[in-house]
């Protein structure tokens, strides 16, 4: 497993295989030694594995459905028991294995492992209980799980830092450094004799996770400065959150720089359309990451969108306002979806020309031209929809719009979207009201 995982990332970077295919967020399994006494098991989210005179040393701890494959997996390579556990950030999939190392630890008779984050961390946990409703419906729809249920309980660390920690746990030394970036509770933690640097989702082979639409702000520039800081470790390793391990220091050199460069671009990109008096339709439709970078074997726009980012650094540094004063105190929208439906026709002509606009991209040559139909194809499905949510045929037309939008979408977000506008108005056909009122 360990040379089929080095082997895999090699051929990742190299463009042999995509990540369309190999998705950095999906479970591959395993273990591989990276170094000497430093292990890294690739999973939903990434877990890596220090070996120190004292015990383990691990940065996250995976996720709750998998928690226990990855100690098993771990246990392959060492018997020691868990000493310290770091949660590179309070996001789910990296913090629910710490109960599986505490169990052990109390069958066997070992201490109890601590735990170290952020000072910002156990407020995120905190937000997290009392927007578990919230938050299982929006990953629902992100993923496409069904069946998720948001967790209300969480293992909170036992010492919070707040901008730099210098930990030894046996004669392994580690620096714990604070950035912002995905979330404002990230670390990123350095083991500097073996050159491992451990970046959490600060890079996750992907387009920056930095404009997920469901999701609390992100902070692009703050990331792009925590990137470049990165870069003066002069790492040897990069073990990131999602996807696999980066190795060499050219590669982690450059990986850290095109992201970091991406992100920049964004932002600049964004702020002159801001300072221009531009709307945020003008900066969504305007702003493009460079097309070198966006072609990177590893900044694939298949989990977030440069596109979506925009709208973060919109809301970072001009508050929720689009610019469109229609919007400032808008009708509601099943309001102005009727009037624009009783001017057309009825809501039937909306869907017609929804499903036209779909055929239209669907034989286009052009990827541009069928972009922008797909677009339109969309909002005129969505305003039949809101006019007239039990009209059979307008919930087809919305059904079909929306599952090829799905089809056609790169990333995650996009096509968790879509998807589930889809299945929501093939659930009103087939007599399973959805709730339209609540859209």
């Amino acid at each position: 497993m360990s040379t089929d995982v080095l082997t895999l990332a090699d051929r990742l970077w190299r463009g042999e295989i995509s990540t369309t295919t190999m998705h950095p967020v999906d479970h591959v399994g395993g273990f591989v030694e990276i170094t000497d006494g430093v292990g890294f098991t690739p999973s939903f989210a990434n877990v890596s594995a220090f070996a120190t005179g004292d015990g383990l040393v691990l940065v996250d701890t995976g996720s709750l459905p998998l928690a226990s494959v990855v100690h098993a997996d771990i246990r392959r390579w060492s018997a020691a028991p868990l000493h310290t556990a770091v949660y590179s950030h309070g996001h789910i999939d990296h913090v629910f294995g710490v109960p599986v190392w505490e169990e052990e630890a109390r069958e066997r008779g070992w201490k109890t492992p601590e735990v170290i984050a952020h000072h910002a961390l156990p407020a995120r946990f905190d937000r997290y209980i009392f927007t578990a409703g919230y938050n299982t419906i929006i990953n629902r729809r992100q993923f496409g799980f069904p069946d998720l249920n948001w967790p209300t309980t969480y293992r909170y660390p036992d010492r919070t830092y707040h901008e730099v920690l210098d930990l030894s746990v046996g004669d392994v030394d580690f620096t714990l450094r604070h950035e912002k970036g995905e979330t404002d509770d990230h670390t990123v933690t350095w083991q500097a004799s073996s050159r491992v640097l451990c970046c959490g989702d600060l890079f996750i082979w992907a387009s920056p996770n930095a404009g997920n639409p469901q999701k609390v702000q992100r902070y692009p520039r703050e990331w792009a400065q925590a990137l470049r800081r990165m870069l003066t470790l002069e790492a040897e390793f990069l073990l990131p959150g999602h996807g696999l391990p980066v190795v060499g220091s050219d590669r982690v050199r450059q990986a850290l720089t095109d992201t970091a460069d991406l992100l920049d671009s964004l932002v600049d990109q964004t702020l002159a359309v801001m300072n221009a008096g531009g709307r945020l339709d003008d900066a969504v439709h305007s702003v493009r990451p460079p097309a070198e970078l966006e072609e990177r074997p590893y900044l694939r726009p298949v989990y977030d969108e440069p596109e979506f980012i925009v709208h973060t650094v919109w809301r970072q540094y001009g508050g929720w306002w689009d610019g469109n004063p229609a919007t400032l105190k808008p009708a509601r929208e099943r309001a102005l979806a009727g009037e624009l439906a009783q001017l057309a026709g009825g809501a039937g002509v909306l869907a017609e020309r929804a499903v036209e606009l779909l055929a239209r991209a669907i034989g286009a040559a052009d990827d541009v031209a069928a972009e922008q139909d797909l677009r339109l194809a969309g909002h005129l499905a969505e305003s039949a929809w809101l006019a007239s949510p039990a009209d059979a045929a307008v919930q087809r037309a919305r059904q079909q719009v929306f599952a090829a939008r799905a089809e056609r979408a790169t990333s995650t977000m996009a096509r968790g979207v879509f998807n589930w506008a889809a299945n929501e108005s093939v659930r009103e056909v087939d007599g399973d009201p959805g709730s339209p009122h609540g859209h």
